[in-house]
This record gives C-alpha cells, structure tokens and sequence, in this order.
C-alpha cells in the first residue's frame, strides 16, 4: 500500500491516480490541501526520496509565483523551507507518491514502475 497525495483539480493527478487504478495498484487517498503534510513528514519524505528540497515545491503554482520564492529559497535554511511547505498544500510538488523506501514528487511513469515493480 502507497500513500497518493493528490490535488484533485490536478489534471496531472488525475492522470497519476488513473494509472495507479490500471495498474491495479493499491493505494491510500490524501487531499494535499484538506490534510496537508505536515513537516515532520516533508522531512521524512525529502530524505527517503533523495532528491534536493526544491523539488518538492510547485515552482509553476500560482502560490509560489505570488511569494516571489524561486528568489527567496537559496537564502532560507531548509528547516524555513519545509516550514513554508507545510503550511500550504498548493506549495507543495504533486502528486506525491509514498511508499515505504521511497518518496517521487511529480507524475514520471517509468521512475513510477521502478518504483513500484510494475
């Protein structure tokens, strides 16, 4: 069982969550901004994924645009970053796709089934 992190509006999730059903994987619902991870788990989640903080945030979302960030994160320690993460879902990169020892920020379907043994 993996955890799907999902903005239903999201044409990209929706395409995610799609291929999650046709895969015949199975999977447990998140609503990024009716239940938004908190810190503690962004921090969980950035290490097991191994990739640098700044994937992890929407750089094409309107939220991120509006706070100016793509100037303001090279100056803020990555404790601020994940701060500022978990106190907005849109912020947040997705769909996030958990699983035990891996965390995939954005829809890639061949980093997907690696991941999942498909």
């Amino acid at each position: 069982m993996v955890l799907f992190i999902e903005y239903p509006k999201c044409t990209t999730c929706q395409k995610a969550k799609k291929w999650l059903v046709d895969n015949g994987v199975e999977f447990q619902d998140r609503h990024i901004v009716e239940d938004n991870p908190t810190q503690e788990e962004l921090n969980v989640w950035i290490k097991k994924s191994g990739l640098p903080m700044k994937r992890f945030f929407n750089t094409s979302g309107m939220k991120y645009k509006e706070l100016g960030l793509k100037d303001k994160l090279a100056d803020m320690t990555d404790e601020e970053k994940t701060a500022l993460l978990a106190t907005d879902g849109m912020l947040v990169k997705r769909p996030l796709l958990i699983g035990e020892d891996f965390a995939l920020p954005g829809f890639k379907e061949e980093l997907w089934k690696e991941k999942l043994g498909i």
